[in-house]
């Protein structure tokens, strides 16, 4: 097996060179690089990443650790996550906490003992296990797609305040009050007066936005609160087929629906087959998350895309940036969303396809159309 010096001495060049061109720690005339790289390729030389970890204390990998890995949405995060790493040099090691707390906490505990550098976690409904436990052995980590502030010890309460608080940790996600108000006032516009809301489970701070988002809606168009028309689904397909039942037996059931999330909108569809019910005839939908296949439902489903990719990348930017600079303030990143319009709303035909963006809302940046070029950074708090 061909050796470091084996290479130095093809290239005719010093050992440090061809670790500064394989490590990309110094600037090399691209001659001399070249002449690296082809020694490299002509002796078949791979890098001893295990011993160079043992010199570095860096193993150049990082540790991801994200619930429902087949769903589309968080299928579409890793491959952001794993195109970034890949770019920046990085292997990944992935791992599945299934939404539980005590799990969640051993998943993270063996990513660490892996000697990942750092780690991209997308927490569960109670995560001070895992804020517990990579605060205390200082690993480096960008919480994803939902923020985490966990200095009371009420986590519902503290998750309710995360996206005004301070941030405690490195963390990445999308828009999700806004976006949210942004289906319902559509729906507003059309003349629904009952707008019932399928939401995720309770303690995920995505959940607790969304519903702000519902309700400020709500107020937005002079409509009444209804708390019977908020139900949970907790963030899957059988709870959303559930939910939507329930809802749909009110008295006075509500006549257009929006569901917070691309499994639980399968779900809500799923309950109104049962029933007999068409969209948009008998009742309108919006959905937050776009997927792959959402227009190819009829009719086709107006929804709210989140940047999946582009999160992921984001994240892997961001602990990037603390692994050179683990001094640096904490800082919350949030990836605008875009309204894709189509016709489950119950608009007619000409009108599907992405609406241009609306006045921004103060303080808020206005979410490009599905077929912009979304930003390299979000917003940062």
């Amino acid at each position: 097996m061909a050796t470091m010096a084996d290479v130095a001495r093809a290239a005719g060049v010093s050992v440090a060179t061809v670790s500064h061109v394989l490590n990309a720690t110094r600037p090399v005339l691209p001659g001399t690089r070249q002449a690296v790289l082809d020694a490299v390729d002509a002796l078949g030389y791979t890098p001893n990443t295990l011993a160079r970890s043992l010199v570095t204390s860096r193993t150049r990998s990082i540790g991801l650790a994200v619930s429902a890995i087949s769903n589309p949405y968080f299928t579409e995060i890793l491959q952001g996550v794993e195109a970034a790493a890949l770019a920046a040099g990085y292997s990944l090691l992935i791992a599945d906490p299934h939404d539980d707390p005590a799990h969640e906490r051993k998943v993270v505990q063996l990513l660490h003992e892996r000697r990942v550098d750092g780690m991209i976690v997308a927490p569960s409904a109670d995560p001070r296990g895992l804020v517990a436990y990579v605060g205390r052995h200082s690993v480096p980590t960008v919480f994803l797609d939902r923020v985490v502030q966990v200095e009371s010890a009420a986590p519902e309460q503290a998750l309710a305040q995360a996206a005004t608080g301070p941030a405690l940790f490195d963390q990445v996600c999308a828009e999700n009050a806004g976006p949210t108000a942004r289906l319902v006032g559509h729906l507003a516009e059309l003349g629904h007066r009952r707008i019932g809301l399928v939401a995720g489970s309770p303690g995920l701070s995505t959940t607790s936005e969304r519903i702000a988002g519902y309700r400020q809606a709500l107020t937005a168009a002079g409509l009444t609160h209804d708390e019977d028309l908020v139900v949970s689904g907790n963030s899957e397909s059988a709870g959303a087929e559930r939910a939507t039942a329930a809802l749909l037996s009110l008295p006075s059931p509500p006549t257009a629906l929006v569901t917070a999330n691309n499994a639980m909108t399968i779900g809500a569809l799923r309950a109104l087959r049962g029933l007999g019910l068409s969209v948009p005839d008998d009742l309108a939908l919006c959905c937050f998350d776009d997927f792959a296949w959402a227009d190819l439902f009829s009719p086709r489903l107006t929804a709210i895309a989140q940047p999946s990719r582009e999160l992921g990348a984001e994240a892997v930017r961001v602990l990037l940036d603390r692994l050179a600079t683990p001094d640096r303030p904490a800082r919350t990143v949030r990836l605008p969303c875009a309204f894709v319009h189509r016709t489950s709303c119950g608009c007619p035909e000409d009108r599907d396809g992405a609406e241009g963006p609306r006045p921004a809302e103060p303080g808020r940046q206005t979410a490009p159309t599905p077929h912009s070029p979304l930003p390299e950074k979000g917003t940062v708090s």
